[in-house]
This record gives C-alpha cells, structure tokens and sequence, in this order.
C-alpha cells in the first residue's frame, strides 16, 4: 500500500515517480523519468536431455507461467515466467526464476506444464551458470530532492548514502496512484540534471525486480490513466493479459469505491474468458468496469468495500467459452482442476446468484 507521506515545502507538485522513506513517510525526492524501471531479469537457463514433448514440439516462447516438477514428489514444483524455448536440435528452456528455484545440483526427470496443458518432459536438465553481469542502476532523472536528501548527498559517507528501506510510488498522468514497489536504494552517484540546475540525475543501487519489455505497452497504456471503457484488454494474449491484471488488482486496492446496494444484477461478458486472466479482468469489469484480481480478491470483494454487496445476482454471458478453456487447468504439481467450478462456488457462498445467458 502506498503510506501516508509528508511532503516537504518544495514538493508541491506530484511527479509520476516518488521516492519515499518507508519509516516516516518521507519523500526524498519526486521526478517524471525512472530509467531501469523497464528492461530485462537476467533469466535462468536450462538445458533439457532427452526431451519427450506431448503434443506438439516446443520452440519460441511456451508460456508466461511454466512449472517444472520433478519426478522426486519430495520437492515442489519450481517456476520459470516467460519462459522461452531455444534453438531446434537441442531445447534450452530461458525465463525469470521464482524466487526458490529448483534445488541445488538438482538434475533428475522433470515434466513440464504451462497451467492448462503438458509440454513434455526430460530425463535429465542442468542449469547453465549465465555469465557475471553487474545488475544497471536504477536512475531517477529530473528528480526534485528533498532537503533531507540534500543533506545526505553533502555529506557523501556510505551510511548518509543508504537510504535503507523505500517506495517507490508511481502514478498515472492524472496523478492517481498506480502501483509502487519496494526498494532498499544505495545513492550510487548523482549529477546535476540538464533539464534544470536544481533538479539532480540520482543512481541507485537498488535489489528492484525490473518491469519486463513485454509487459511495457500495457504499463504505458496505464501510465497514460485508466481506460475509458471495458475490454480494452481483450485483444492481448495471455502473459500481457497477467501484466494488465496485476496493473489493476495493484491499483484497485488504492482505489475508494462505494459499494452498490444489494440485489444490484451484474452481467459478466464471457466471449474473452479463455484464460486465468482473461477470467478474473472480466469478472472485475462485470463490477467495477475497467478491474480485476485474483481468486483471493474474489473473495474480498464479496464481504464488501469494493463495488459489490452480496446478495446480488450475475448474468454470466456465453459461460460454455471458459468452460471450455478453463475446466481442465492444471496446479503447480501437475494436479487436474475445474477453474470454473471453484470460481462458480466462491461467488455462491459469497451470495451472489449465477444464471447463464
């Protein structure tokens, strides 16, 4: 959540970034550029010895979400998001490790899914070490500092320079809040801005997980401010769909909504619903237009405060197309499940009656 902050006496604008002290609300400084927030993880790489694809063979990119699973049912399952397969003679699977991993030295059987289908399996992979890359600063260029941040750059020492534990805040064009994320920011180094002799270029050595290239149409479609009507998200595919859905559920949670009166109907447009996050924007949107969440936030907006107060009715909108997607998903371990039955009876026993049209 985006804290409270207190705003120094130079900081009467609203930048869209804002760089604030998590402890007391600070701001050290706002600015309307962060270069380093968009490009590229270093992605993990494995290489897959003899390979058996179910199906048809895996080449180019396989998925936004795809799970390894091991043979030895003692371990977990393992994630690559946007994952890639390389090269024809041999597969090479590249995409960002979660953050646990497979185990260390791990190189037995594993199979291989994307949430809705089997890829195939190996009877052995390795991990290809990439080679040493220092991680780029994160820059805030054009940013107008805060006197306590003045102050720590004249000082100059290593502890003035730690800024320990801060948001950054992002906005919209509009100025309403969009998302932030959590850094622990070490001022690198910093130089007068070209644009204007008070504002300052700041680097930060920061551990900021970086937006990926895929996912920067959508978050400059964001960025811009809110659509103006619903299914805007309808023409992407899957994994820029999951960045329009993270982009909301982050949003909507900022967001103060007064929530209708019971027994208010909703329609559900299901002609989209032919993935995980085409399911939840499209029920979001059935309630709040432009929105979405998790199964979680499903939930919560139930019991109240976020558009919707139970009992109330849904007309579900062409249902046999999620059904037919969605009704043999797979979890993480591989196990088989009916996405549409488990979200058809969250809504029941939140008091929301469902008929299909």
């Amino acid at each position: 959540m985006i804290p409270t902050v207190h705003v120094d006496k130079e900081h009467h604008r609203q930048g869209r970034y804002s760089l604030t002290d998590t402890g007391s609300g600070h701001v050290w400084g706002v600015c309307d550029e962060a270069e380093g927030l968009f490009r590229e993880s270093l992605r993990g790489t494995y290489e897959l010895f003899g390979w058996v694809p179910d199906g048809a063979e895996v080449r180019g990119w396989v998925g936004s979400r795809v799970w390894l699973v091991p043979e030895d049912r003692t371990l977990g399952p393992w994630l690559l998001e946007d994952a890639e397969s390389l090269g024809r003679y041999r597969v090479l699977l590249t995409g960002l490790d979660d953050r646990q991993g497979p185990p260390e030295g791990y190189r037995a059987p594993v199979r291989l899914h994307d949430g809705y289908r089997w890829l195939g399996s190996c009877g052995e992979f390795a991990r290809v070490l990439p080679p040493e890359q220092a991680e780029p600063p994160l820059v805030l260029r054009g940013l107008a500092p805060g006197d306590r941040l003045r102050r720590a750059l004249a000082r100059g020492t290593r502890r003035a320079l730690d800024l320990e534990e801060a948001w950054l805040e992002i906005r919209d064009d509009r100025g309403e809040p969009l998302t932030d994320r959590l850094l622990r920011p070490k001022v690198r180094t910093w130089r007068t801005s070209s644009r204007r002799p008070d504002l300052i270029d700041l680097e930060l050595d920061t551990d900021l997980a970086p937006v990926p290239g895929y996912a920067r149409p959508v978050w400059e479609r964001w960025l811009a401010g809110p659509p103006g009507g619903p299914g805007a998200w309808t023409g992407l595919e899957t994994r820029r769909r999951g960045a329009w859905l993270d982009l909301v559920r982050e949003r909507g949670c900022r967001l103060e909504r007064q929530d209708r009166e019971a027994g208010h109907p909703y329609e559900l447009d299901g002609r989209h619903i032919t993935d995980e996050p085409g399911f939840y924007l499209a029920l979001g949107e059935a309630v709040n237009g432009p929105g979405g969440g998790c199964l979680d936030a499903l939930v919560d907006c139930l019991r109240g405060n976020f558009g919707c107060t139970a009992p109330a009715t849904l007309v579900w909108q062409d249902a046999a197309i999620a059904r037919q997607h969605l009704s043999q998903v797979l979890t993480p371990a591989g196990e088989r499940y009916d996405l549409v039955a488990l979200v058809l009876e969250v809504l029941v026993e939140g008091g929301m009656q469902v008929t299909f049209a």
